[in-house]
């Protein structure tokens, strides 16, 4: 007599219960999370900037007396020696900033009433594997005193004279630990002079940083003398975060005995000539 197979038991199937939607309560308690974090962002104080500037720099760079938020305030600036130096030096008057959000990005604004009359823009955008920086064209001038607060060698040259920052098309990128500089920026130093010597003014120079149309991890550096009785020149180039530069420096004949400390001072001596090397 044939068997018959045995029947298989048909599955139990577990009724899916419908979704429920999010209760009321839910939402309201999201919305005052996003919105306390809103608010929260939106009075943070400009004390909390100073201390990420200073953390940022070492403490070569700092403001103090901050004022306002993070979004819109001011403080004075000071160029120190770094934690722990006894050299300073304050930026007359105070800086003023801005700080928006620009679609994924954020701008930032800052003018100064002694430095920066007209408003300095700089665009701050992620890109895949880092970031760039667009900076307005706008020029601005700075005392040259200010730099004797960095300590050795400015605290010995203790310079004088006006630093005016020209940039033009430039841009920074920063793409997997790479720096990329697009663009070009001109430092004129105007009427310098130092306590070494009693030559006042020594002369007017330029130090002109040149990228090109097309982004370069190795930006030129170029020093030329536009008057004066101190004569400078050089090249060089940032490689990394490296510059690598060689120039020498020389006084008119006419001023050379006046010059001469000055001159032993800033490099390496070789007969009238002092040969300067950075890297």
């Amino acid at each position: 007599m044939a068997m018959q197979p045995a029947l298989s038991k048909p599955k139990l199937q577990r009724a899916t219960a419908p979704a429920r939607a999010p209760a009321p309560w839910s939402w309201a308690l999201l919305g005052s999370f996003w919105g306390g974090l809103l608010m929260v962002l939106a009075f943070v104080p400009a004390q909390w900037l100073a201390q990420a500037v200073a953390m940022a720099t070492q403490d070569h760079l700092q403001l103090q007396e901050a004022r306002g938020t993070l979004w819109q305030g001011s403080a004075r600036v000071v160029l120190t020696g770094g934690a722990g130096s006894r050299d300073a030096q304050a930026l007359p008057g105070r800086i003023h900033w801005t700080l928006e959000t620009k679609g994924l990005g954020g701008q930032l604004g800052l003018t100064s009433s002694c430095c920066m009359p007209q408003s300095l823009l700089l665009h701050i955008t992620p890109e895949w594997g880092g970031a760039s920086l667009h900076m307005t064209d706008t020029p601005s001038t700075w005392p040259a005193a200010l730099l004797s607060g960095l300590g050795a060698p400015w605290n010995t040259l203790q310079p004088e004279g006006d630093l005016t920052l020209a940039p033009k098309q430039l841009r920074l990128q920063w793409l997997s630990g790479r720096l990329l500089v697009q663009g070009g920026l001109t430092l004129t130093a105007t009427d310098m002079a130092s306590r070494l010597t009693p030559l006042k003014p020594m002369g007017t120079y330029q130090l002109q940083l040149d990228a090109g149309a097309t982004a370069t991890a190795t930006p030129g550096l170029r020093l030329t003398t536009v008057s004066g009785s101190l004569l400078l020149s050089g090249q060089g180039q940032w490689v990394g975060q490296r510059l690598r530069f060689q120039g020498e420096a020389s006084a008119v004949p006419e001023h050379e005995a006046v010059l001469n400390n000055l001159l032993s001072i800033i490099g390496r001596r070789e007969g009238t000539r002092s040969l300067l090397s950075w890297g």
